[in-house]
């Protein structure tokens, strides 16, 4: 991952493995904290790379492509997550300083409010929390920005809502937002077309 010269002709390398990173302990701070920087950038594209790939194989290879997802050996459900993202947000609107994690947060709703908060946390240096705090206080205030039509009133078992919330912090949202997140990548499966702004 990082090749760099130590002390005249030896090399100092990160080793990038399936399982992790091989550092060397004589490594300069600069250099690993240059790795971390890189490592962050490959996380976070290979979240938009793995949905724009499954979203394409579920149009191009429709009866093929949950084989080719349990060859590669990628979780399903993961697989999805990052699908249903990037499929809120078609690549021109993508903010490239900005986390997946932070058009996750706002991926459930409306395009023109995904863009205005996004742009938000753009320009005020906000971090996904920020984010999340900031579009749940104003939804929380009643001021503007997110309307919320009334939903039916559910009776589930708490047993049922422990394992929702513990799916929500797995996935680092909370459970209102992971809950209207399932419920549209339902509604995609079924209809086949995004949710319209």
């Amino acid at each position: 991952m990082n090749n760099r010269p130590m002390h005249g002709s030896s090399i100092r390398q990160i080793m990038v493995t399936r399982v992790g990173l091989n550092i060397p302990v004589s490594i300069l701070y600069d250099e690993w904290e240059d790795a971390g920087k890189r490592l962050s950038a490959v996380a976070d594209s290979s979240a938009w790379c793995l949905g724009d790939w499954l979203i394409f194989g579920q149009h191009r290879y429709t009866d093929r492509y949950r084989r080719a997802i349990e060859s590669v050996g990628l979780d399903y459900q993961t697989l999805r997550n990052y699908a249903w993202v990037a499929r809120s947000f078609d690549l021109s609107r993508r903010r490239d300083n900005l986390s997946f994690q932070h058009h996750a947060e706002v991926a459930a709703l409306p395009p023109h409010e995904q863009d205005y908060w996004l742009d938000q946390a753009a320009k005020n240096g906000w971090s996904r929390n920020q984010l999340r705090q900031q579009v749940r206080g104003t939804r929380d205030s009643g001021k503007p920005g997110r309307t919320n039509e009334a939903l039916p009133q559910l009776s589930v078992a708490e047993e049922q809502v422990s394992r929702w919330r513990a799916a929500a912090r797995s996935r680092g949202c909370s459970l209102e937002s992971w809950i209207v997140k399932q419920l549209d990548t339902a509604a995609f499966e079924v209809l086949g077309q995004p949710l319209s702004a």
